[in-house]
């Protein structure tokens, strides 16, 4: 799956693609938490006298479902946002304001897009967007 459109959103665009990111958001997040919880089957088969074949059986389920995560996250991402962290569920649209090249950023169980931060400044360098911030591409 090739994403071959890049694209700066606006903040009606990016509020407008976020219920699909969600659920595509949520889909990845569910496929993470499969991956984590046979990786902690697989501690306990190791410090367990579990036979090599219920080990190699659970180690290739993990590695299929490793492989839907980042299936997941490369569906997820296709629409054109960047996963920042699937844990804290941090995602970012590109976008423009003025001629600066920034992120609108979207954290889990938000409703709606209401911050932004520059390029080399994460989460913590959030700001509010303002209610008519017409300087968004």
């Amino acid at each position: 799956m090739i994403n071959l459109m890049f694209t700066f959103f606006t903040t009606n665009e990016a509020n407008s693609a976020l219920p699909d990111v969600i659920k595509k958001y949520e889909y990845s997040l569910a496929k993470n938490a499969e991956v984590k919880k046979i990786e902690q089957e697989l501690q306990i088969s190791v410090s367990t006298t579990n036979s090599f074949e219920s080990y190699v059986t659970l180690k290739q389920k993990l590695n299929s479902a490793i492989t839907k995560f980042y299936e997941s996250v490369e569906i997820l991402e296709n629409t054109g946002v960047v996963v920042k962290s699937i844990e804290q569920g941090l995602l970012d649209f590109p976008a423009k304001r003025f001629d600066e090249e920034i992120w609108l950023c979207w954290k889990y169980g938000e409703t709606e897009i209401k911050f932004w931060h520059e390029k080399d400044s994460g989460f913590m360098g959030r700001k509010p967007l303002e209610v008519s911030d017409d300087s968004l591409v």
